[in-house]
């Protein structure tokens, strides 16, 4: 395999465990709490954390659910998907478990639409 590939996944699986260290430090979580919520053993989630694993999609939601924080949010992290637009907001309605799909298009679609009215308004004002 290429060493440029094998260098770009080293660093993503460091990057996403930054991300899930830092996450789990905000929310004041030991690494052994996190490990038991996730259902991963204590070394593996060290060593996703130290860079040296890379976890799966399946592991991520995982430890999201452990964390309280959005898999969708890690999944962007870990470069599995890209960044939506709209930011925190749309991740908000899509993952909000009390809303069906049907509402949360529907808040998806108002939320675009405010959008583009907004930039169509920003591109029509004179400058000054």
């Amino acid at each position: 395999m290429d060493k440029s590939i094998d260098k770009a996944v080293a660093e993503l699986g460091r990057d996403i465990g930054e991300y899930i260290r830092e996450q789990r430090n905000t929310a004041k979580i030991s690494l052994r709490q996190l490990a038991k919520l996730a259902g991963v053993s204590n070394p593996y989630l060290s060593q996703i954390e130290r860079g040296l694993r890379k976890p799966s999609a399946e592991i991520l939601q995982q430890i999201a659910k452990g964390l309280r924080i959005s898999a969708e949010a890690l999944y962007v992290e870990a470069g599995i998907l890209e960044q939506r637009e709209g930011g925190a907001l749309t991740d908000a309605i899509v993952t909000a478990p009390d809303l069906t799909e049907r509402q949360k298009q529907v808040l998806l679609d108002v939320y675009e639409s405010f959008r583009r009215e907004n930039t169509a308004a920003n591109q029509t004002k004179p400058e000054e």
